[in-house]
């Protein structure tokens, strides 16, 4: 099973061939391959198309072969009856560039898991946008299931992954941008936001608030929490000397980690935890995501989301 697009090719070939829409078309087969091989295997793309008859409705629906393959009654579902809006929201700020000296960061990682999710989403015939944040909203696209604009959305993706810069000061203000876009957002539509929810302000309850906006004006909401878990949580460096740079303000400090881990890492979990309550409070779908890993539980959550919703 191809777990990450790295695994296929090189961010450099990615970023000289623009194959982004290739690749996410074989993660998304890969993902759906290793569904029907695992326990998992209620889930998937078809429910897009299909739902379980009921009785005392029409017969004149029923997908006989389909019937003949499973020995169970589907209904076909027409195009009114499957299309969900859905809005891809990726923060953008300079710390979702970390970590620097790799090949995979926070942002490359949600440029990743965002392509293979437009691929799974146009199969299921579902509309889709792509919206691009940091301390202001960069980019908000209508909501559409056209190839085209498929084609159009990989395009922005791609640029965005041509000029990811160490060079770049961009603060986050998370909050401002999510109370933006829950107005921007028309009629109910589920919302999938890529953030390491690292926020310049500071102010937490605004975050918490804004999140709340977006529920409030009916929308779903999966939060992918994204982060390098061995560096960012665990706080796994050498024993030595380390100077440590706030990608968005620059401020620079050096110190010994492990005079700090202890801390560093109670911090991180009442960070996360906070952040957890908050959403399970608020009905919104919080998932950690470490960086190093692939797409699966990503898509997973996705999939678990789309069949609560149908």
């Amino acid at each position: 099973m191809v777990n990450r697009i790295d695994d296929i090719v090189s961010k450099n070939e990615l970023q000289l061939f623009g194959n982004l829409e290739f690749i996410a078309k074989e993660v998304v087969a890969g993902f759906i391959t290793g569904l029907h091989k695992s326990p998992f295997h209620g889930f998937s793309v078809e429910f897009a198309e299909h739902r379980l008859y009921n009785a005392g409705e029409s017969i004149k629906d029923i997908d006989w072969k389909l019937y003949g393959r499973t020995d169970k009654l589907f209904v076909k579902k027409f195009e009114e009856e499957t299309n969900l809006r859905s809005y891809i929201v990726i923060d953008n700020s300079s710390s979702m560039f970390f970590p620097l000296e790799n090949n995979i960061n926070k942002l490359i990682f949600s440029i990743q898991s965002a392509a293979v999710l437009i691929h799974l989403l146009k199969k299921q015939r579902d509309a889709v946008a792509l919206t691009l944040f940091n301390d202001a909203i960069e980019l908000i696209t209508q909501a559409r299931s056209s190839s085209t604009h498929q084609k159009y959305l990989y395009i922005e993706l791609e640029k965005l992954l041509l000029n990811i810069s160490k060079d770049y000061n961009k603060k986050t203000f998370t909050s401002s941008c999510l109370d933006q876009i829950a107005e921007m957002i028309p009629k109910r539509s589920l919302v999938i936001i890529f953030s390491d929810m690292f926020d310049n302000t500071n102010n937490y309850e605004t975050i918490f608030s804004a999140l709340q906006h977006l529920r409030h004006n009916k929308h779903e909401v999966l939060l992918f929490h994204v982060l390098d878990k061995n560096k960012e949580a665990d706080f796994n460096y050498n024993s030595r000397p380390h100077k440590f740079i706030d990608l968005e303000t620059k401020e620079e400090i050096k110190i010994n980690p492990t005079e700090i881990k202890n801390s560093y890492q109670k911090s991180m979990i009442d960070f996360k935890t906070e952040i957890k309550m908050r959403c399970e409070q608020g009905g919104i779908d919080f998932i950690e995501c470490d960086i190093k890993k692939g797409f699966n539980d990503i898509l997973l959550a996705y999939l678990i989301k789309r069949k609560f919703l149908y």
